[in-house]
């Protein structure tokens, strides 16, 4: 492949919308062998000046020893980590280690973030501050101008000039990743002081930020096609439907041999000219298949997923996008055959998703081909029935498996300092399987219940054997303070609440004539004469002139008005199916927050009480005709909801100071720990400040 083909390549850039836990992805940035070329090159020259890096390290890490309380902080995040839960199975003796942490140090629930929602919650566990600082407060905004969703962790930025040639269009800048999260994470603070840091999966860490250390994004990296995780369902089933959130691909056998295409980003130089595809080829045999994509070929057994199979789609010019996924054999006689979504392939990366570019390769090379998507555990799947109980659980603990190998490679190499490693299957395992410890819920109808009884204890049995490890490898080394942490709980989600058919019913939103519902994202709204919309899992927006390109609420009492009985009527609702209290509590961002990003939160956010959430259509901008609804999705657990109803949880081998620990309280913390004083801004308070004096 000549010079012209790799410039090129490094300047490519696209952008596309599609769904994230409720909204749009970040888009997709194209790179490819030039971009892997570019990261061994800068991996040789940073080898070239590690001698004056490591001098420079060793005489601002020796200013800050004499300070430091302890050589190394290990923080294990389990998403989702419910402290009701754990205390429960500890008394039972279910979770072992996790007794034995608490025995010697501390165990206690940690106050969430409003909201709780786990973009927000741990950015504010990156950053020590709150939403109205870091300026997340959900997967997705608005855009002021359209009213539409947005992304609000990052975009993709495409190049904004192009040149053509013959039947392309050749981007003459390259475009960019945005970061969106604002405040600096806590470890960029160690990093300035020569104190090392490993971070891995860490959510809201794409694109990865420059400091000293290595990382390994996390939540919200998208996938190939630009979405927050897009599956494909191969199958020669003629009347088989289209997945709600996924793609079908028809495969045509013809004696037990067929062909389909998998479709890929959408084509980086030919605008409008649709996705890029690749060819895959299916042999039957009995009840096997064997499978052909590009130069691999794995042999598929039903109920089992194959390993990390890299696919490249070609674009012209010799430019190739690479990703990696993994195929599961749903049946064989009609051929069906789910595929995950199209990870980036970290070998050859299209988006930056390491910091350096080179530790995705090096994590490749040490322990082999892993997820990169942001939302790897495919609950979209198991929603639409595509994916079953058992392969759902595969593909969560497969991924897992991936986490604990970078876990304990990086308690290997990072023995000063501060080591931080998420797992997310604790979270999206309680998301899809909460509804079998209620036998009421309605998520129950016509699903099996008692055979997926233990999941959910077993899962966190499986988190307390990890935990048990990490103490095995730390041992008993004083000089290392271990957290266990979560960024909340959890709590049934048995009925939904659709906000947008209430603000509809009640005369705060107003649709065009002649209709009297909405589809997705508000498509019928009169924006002229709405006041309120709900966006999101619990904001509420206020329709306000002069930020809104079609606000009609003026500023001052006409909009303190209008918050005062939103917030009246809304505070208590009550759910006349059931007579239970649906929400708890609405609050005023502007008289909650004081941050400089207010103004960009929503007006209101919605504090559900447990068993309630925003229900699925109302997230998402649709105006029914129903307020309540039964949630009938396996997605039955939730924690979108008052703050107070889900802590998270914090273990420590060391006892922590003070009552009621919050999880903005950790960065200040650990800082404190590595003897890094925490700036005046953060919020939170320092856990070990007692210790001070003890050292």
């Amino acid at each position: 492949m000549s010079w012209i083909p790799r410039l090129l390549l490094a300047l490519l850039i696209g952008a596309s919308r599609s769904e994230a836990y409720v909204g749009p992805g970040a888009g997709f940035a194209l790179a490819g062998s030039a971009w892997t070329f570019l990261v061994l090159l800068i991996a040789a020259l940073s080898t070239l000046v590690l001698p004056l890096r490591f001098a420079l390290l060793w005489w601002r890490r020796r200013r800050h020893q004499g300070q430091a309380r302890v050589r190394r902080v290990v923080v294990v995040g389990l998403d989702g980590f419910d402290p009701q839960l754990a205390q429960g199975w500890m008394k039972e003796g279910r979770l072992p280690h996790l007794a034995a942490l608490a025995a010697k140090g501390t165990f206690s629930p940690l106050r969430t973030t409003l909201p709780a929602i786990t973009p927000s919650a741990w950015s504010t566990f990156q950053t020590g501050v709150d939403a109205s600082r870091h300026n997340i407060f959900d997967f997705i905004t608005r855009d002021p101008r359209t009213y539409q969703p947005l992304l609000s962790s990052a975009e993709v930025v495409p190049a904004s000039r192009t040149m053509p040639l013959g039947k392309y269009r050749i981007p003459l800048r390259r475009g960019r990743v945005r970061g969106l999260r604002k405040s600096k994470p806590f470890w960029k603070l160690l990093g300035d002081r020569g104190i090392f840091s490993t971070i891995v999966r860490v959510p809201i860490t794409f694109p990865p930020e420059k400091f000293r250390g290595v990382l390994l994004s996390g939540m919200c990296i998208p996938d190939l096609r630009g979405t927050q995780g897009e599956f494909t369902l191969f199958s020669s089933a003629p009347a088989e439907a289209v997945p709600a959130h996924g793609r079908l691909a028809r495969i045509e056998l013809v004696g037990g041999r067929g062909t389909a295409m998998l479709e890929g980003p959408a084509h980086p130089l030919k605008p409008g000219a649709g996705p890029l595809e690749a060819q895959v080829e299916f042999q039957v045999e009995g009840e096997e298949v064997v499978l052909r994509l590009d130069r691999e070929a794995v042999r598929l057994r039903r109920g089992h997923f194959s390993p990390w199979v890299g696919v490249r789609f070609k674009a012209g010019l010799g430019i190739k996008v690479c990703g990696i996924c993994r195929f599961y054999l749903l049946a064989t006689d009609p051929l069906r055959i789910y595929v995950t979504p199209l990870h980036l392939d970290p070998e050859h990366a299209s988006l930056p998703i390491s910091h350096p570019a080179a530790y995705a390769l090096y994590l490749v090379k040490r322990l082999g081909r892993f997820a990169t998507l942001g939302l790897a555990e495919d609950t979209d799947a198991l929603n639409d029935g595509v994916l079953d109980e058992e392969g759902f659980l595969a593909q969560a603990y497969a991924f897992h498996e991936e986490r604990e190998s970078m876990l304990f490679q990086s308690l290997e190499t990072t023995r000063e300092g501060l080591v931080v490693c998420v797992f997310d299957g604790s979270d999206r395992i309680q998301h899809m399987f909460y509804r079998t410890l209620d036998p009421a819920h309605p998520a129950n109808r016509n699903r099996e219940v008692a055979a997926y009884a233990q999941v959910i204890p077993q899962m966190y049995e499986r988190m307390d054997a990890l935990v048990g490890r990490v103490q095995e490898k730390i041992g008993e080394d004083p000089d290392t303070v271990l957290l266990v942490i979560s960024d909340h709980g959890f709590c049934a989600f048995r009925r939904g609440v659709n906000l947008n058919t209430w603000l509809h019913i009640n005369g705060f939103l107003v649709l065009k004539e002649g209709k009297d519902r909405s589809g997705e994202w508000f498509a019928d709204v009169d924006w002229s004469r709405t006041r309120a919309f709900a966006l999101g899992l619990t904001g509420i927006y206020l329709n306000r002139r002069g930020r809104e390109s079609q606000g009609i609420v003026a500023e001052g009492e006409e909009l303190a008005r209008l918050k005062a009985e939103l917030i009246g009527r809304l505070s208590g609702l009550v759910d006349s199916q059931t007579g239970a209290v649906a929400i708890n509590q609405v609050w005023d961002t502007e008289s909650y927050f004081s941050g400089p990003y207010t103004m960009d939160a929503p007006d209101l956010l919605v504090g559900y009480n447990a068993g309630y959430r925003i229900s699925w259509s109302g997230a998402s901008g649709v105006v029914g005709t129903e307020i309540f609804e039964d949630n009938t999705r396996p997605w039955s657990g939730d924690h979108c909801v008052d703050p107070s109803l889900v802590p998270g949880v914090l273990f420590c081998n060391r006892q922590v100071q003070g009552e009621a620990p919050a999880l903005i309280d950790l960065p200040v913390s650990i800082l404190g720990l590595l003897g890094v004083e925490a700036p005046s801004y953060m919020q939170g308070r320092d856990l070990f400040a007692a210790e001070e004096g003890q050292k």
